[in-house]
């Protein structure tokens, strides 16, 4: 919701939701959620009209601090060049007090991080000794392959750090006693947790109003597209604080035809430019065009065989000439002469048996 559409929730509803909670966990009071753990936390459940197309982290400042002082944070650090890693650590160890910050309880640089926690056994004892994850922004791509896929599971990724800010202590104050909401791709609900039943009821009303003016500010989407907004914590039922009026959706249809519209317009604008630029052919080219066009083909219709045949019996009749008696008898007296001189030669070379 980048175009200015604010989400018109009512403050004293707000106010209400917050102390039918605090009422609701003061009748579950037991000597366990005394302590700060997941179950007393409070959270702002959103509700969407659509599911989003790209996933989104949206970082939410609240104006009073959700964590407490005694809550443990690791910072994961790039490698110096011509440092160890103990030097590492002691440099960052020294860049923070110089800058005044005091909430960081471990350093660990990526060096360390590659070798040292590559088990699995380790990646996990890695999760469950800190509450909290920093690194620095220079090696943030670099972390998912080592760190495993149970921190994000847990929702326990690392947070982006500028190492090299002027401003780091307010920075880092912002990050660890700020919030994050991390909308999917994958559904139409998402969560961020604004506060613990610790705090007082003022204080926890401030950062729900803070936050949901957050999200309406930085959700990449157009229109109206948050339908819900229920305040919870982990053992209750969600308390409604704002619901999307029905016009609302008609409003989110009208700017999805006209978004659509407008890429059509704008496919429409990109192929006239590009036709634009092709060189148009001049009527000589036409001309050629038209003169080098390939003809149809058309059957030819070839002789049948059948009067060539009696054409060629015809010539040969004409070239055979009719034979008279003489010629026939002249040709039939030497073949019997032959067969006479054959026979002779046959009896001469008889030979007659002698006889004893």
């Amino acid at each position: 919701m980048a175009d200015g559409v604010q989400i018109p929730f009512d403050k004293a509803q707000v106010k209400k939701a917050v102390q039918a909670l605090q009422a609701f966990q003061k009748s579950k009071s037991n000597a366990e959620s005394l302590l700060l753990d997941e179950a007393d936390s409070i959270s702002l459940l959103f509700t969407l009209w659509k599911i989003p197309k790209k996933p989104q982290t949206i970082r939410i400042p609240l104006p009073h601090g959700q964590r407490p002082d005694t809550e443990e944070v690791c910072l994961f650090t790039r490698d110096e060049p011509h440092m160890t890693s103990d030097q590492t650590q002691r440099f960052y160890k020294r860049l923070l007090q110089e800058k005044g910050v005091k909430n960081i309880t471990e350093i660990i640089p990526y060096t360390v991080l590659k070798k040292e926690y590559k088990p699995h056994e380790a990646k996990r004892r890695l999760m469950g000794n800190y509450d909290m994850f920093l690194s620095d922004d220079r090696v943030r791509r670099l972390l998912p392959s080592h760190l495993g896929k149970h921190f994000y599971q847990r929702k326990k990724e690392p947070l982006c750090v500028n190492l090299q800010s002027k401003t780091l202590a307010r920075d880092i104050q912002r990050v660890i006693q700020g919030t994050c909401l991390k909308v999917n791709n994958k559904g139409c609900c998402c969560m961020a947790r604004v506060g613990h039943h610790g705090m007082t009821t003022e204080e926890l009303t401030e950062n729900i109003e803070a936050a949901i003016q957050t999200v309406a500010a930085k959700l990449n989407m157009k229109g109206p597209v948050v339908k819900l907004i229920h305040v919870k914590n982990e053992t209750s039922v969600g308390l409604p604080l704002y619901v999307s009026d029905l016009n609302h959706l008609t409003a989110l249809e009208g700017a999805e035809l006209h978004a659509k519209a407008l890429q059509k317009e704008r496919a429409e604008a990109r192929k006239k430019a590009k036709d634009a630029k092709q060189p148009k052919p001049t009527g000589e080219g036409e001309e050629a065009e038209k003169e080098e066009e390939i003809p149809m083909l058309v059957p030819i219709e070839t002789p049948s065989k059948k009067p060539k045949l009696e054409n060629a019996s015809k010539e040969k009749q004409l070239e055979k000439a009719p034979k008279t008696a003489v010629t026939k008898k002249a040709r039939k007296a030497p073949n019997k002469q032959k067969k006479k001189v054959a026979k002779t030669d046959f009896k001469a070379k008889r030979k007659v048996p002698k006889v004893k």
